[in-house]
């Protein structure tokens, strides 16, 4: 009789000397999963009918893959995040994709918008400055499709005069630094409809 109250004893003992370390242990271990974040800095995405794609999913935290997917005729998304193929058909889509975090994946809604290829050209590509003085100018775009906002990306930044920039909306800015002539080699997208262009800075 006095043998198993001792064993009771001991068992109730051996009980509450665990019990803290359980929580501990679970709390450890919830801390160490990291969340799935499927967010997307952009998750709309403006193509042209008969264009090939090249385009890229950027999700907002790192270390997360897709699952290969269809997003409209002629258009599919790999494992990496890249669109890519030629849309067939203009109209929207939405498609769902997965974001994955290892074996956790969470499903997120992209839109494609395809549309009707409309031929556009660059307004203006010289632009005159004096060196010290703030240049101020817009390269802008004739023709392409309504409502599509151009995307202008300098593809040899050495090119560019010191103390001028060309921004993505097409802004050329900047106090140039010295006199002289610089042609800047350019890129410009329309809905995914994009041609190389030079931009000339006379700087006088």
């Amino acid at each position: 009789m006095m043998r198993q109250k001792w064993v009771l004893l001991l068992a109730v003992l051996l009980g509450c000397a665990l019990s803290p370390a359980v929580p501990s242990l679970t709390m450890t271990q919830v801390a160490r999963e990291t969340p799935l974040d499927p967010s997307l800095v952009e998750d709309t995405f403006y193509v042209t009918e008969g264009i090939e794609v090249s385009q890229r999913l950027r999700p907002t935290a790192k270390g997360l893959a897709f699952r290969a997917a269809y997003l409209a005729v002629g258009v599919k998304v790999d494992r990496s995040g890249k669109l890519y193929g030629t849309p067939q058909r203009s109209g929207t889509y939405v498609a769902p994709i997965n974001v994955c975090a290892g074996r956790s994946c969470q499903e997120r809604e992209l839109t494609l918008v395809v549309l009707r290829y409309v031929p556009w050209e660059p307004r203006e590509l010289t632009f005159p400055g004096k060196a010290g003085s703030t240049l101020n100018g817009e390269i802008g775009v004739n023709g392409g499709p309504a409502g599509v906002i151009p995307t202008f990306t300098v593809t040899d930044h050495a090119k560019l005069p010191q103390g001028v920039t060309i921004g993505p909306d097409g802004h050329v800015g900047g106090v140039p630094a010295a006199p002289g002539i610089s042609e800047v080699p350019l890129r410009i997208c329309v809905a995914g409809n994009c041609a190389g262009v030079v931009v000339r800075l006379i700087i006088v």
